[in-house]
């Protein structure tokens, strides 16, 4: 709720500023405002918000924040609908949407998959790094996952950036002749054999990760684009997919 109070108390300057702004498009120099520092923001798009005369700015890290239609006043926070009581999230909702959409730009062959021998009900997108303990740790609960008709579906993110042990590793998995049998090796501590000397989809999926504001591993992504930071034990994943009926 941070974020709630932070707008309950905004500037009055802001909201004069928005007032007066144009409520029907987006200023087509606003990016271009957007100058903290003498550093240009790295701004990948803006949209019109809910808010008469406020605009959402999605910057490269995958962070929003909302301006006003001269970028000289910025809100960095969550904005919610107060629906008849009800608060909603509607940042967190676009950023949901934003990580489905990604996702379905990812072939299953560019990725690591775990597929039930049965019935599939539900898909989650898993970041990891086979350096990460707490991957380890929920890939041991994978074979159950697969048990409850869950599909765990691979994606890289190496913790300490292409230059790092991670990120060799990783590119040793994509590489294997059985990437499922590489992962799992490698995330009981085994070395796995040869080099990584194939052209693997590791930074891509690395950058991807960013843009979804990913910062560490394992990073679960539902169905519905949720985002679970951190190892989550299998009942409640499982019911969190909405499966433990």
């Amino acid at each position: 709720m941070r974020a709630l109070l932070t707008g309950a108390v905004l500037s009055g300057a802001m909201l004069t500023s928005a007032a007066c702004a144009a409520q029907d498009d987006v200023p087509a120099d606003l990016a271009s405002r957007l100058v903290v520092n003498g550093q240009s923001m790295p701004v990948r798009a803006v949209e019109k918000s809910p808010l008469p005369g406020i605009y959402e700015v999605q910057l490269e890290s995958g962070q929003t924040l909302y301006s006003d239609g001269e970028g000289k006043y910025l809100l960095v926070g969550d904005l919610y609908h107060n629906d008849d009581g009800n608060m909603v999230n509607l940042t967190e909702q676009k950023q949901q949407q934003h990580r489905v959409e990604l996702l379905k730009q990812v072939p299953d062959e560019e990725t690591v998959v775990f597929r039930p021998a049965g019935e599939v009900k539900a898909v989650v997108n898993v970041f990891t790094d086979t350096t990460c303990p707490y991957c380890r740790k929920f890939h041991e609960e994978v074979p159950e996952l697969n048990k409850r008709g869950i599909e765990v579906r691979y994606l890289a993110f190496p913790r300490a950036g292409m230059e790092g042990e991670g990120a060799r590793e990783l590119s040793r998995v994509w590489c294997s002749d059985n990437r499922s049998e590489a992962m799992t090796a490698a995330k009981k501590g085994k070395k796995l054999k040869g080099t990584a000397s194939c052209e693997t989809p590791i930074e891509k999926q690395f950058a991807l990760g960013k843009q979804m504001a990913i910062q560490g591993t394992p990073a679960l992504i539902l169905p519905d684009g949720r985002m679970i930071p951190g190892y989550v034990p299998v009942d409640r994943l499982t019911s969190m997919l909405g499966l433990d009926n």
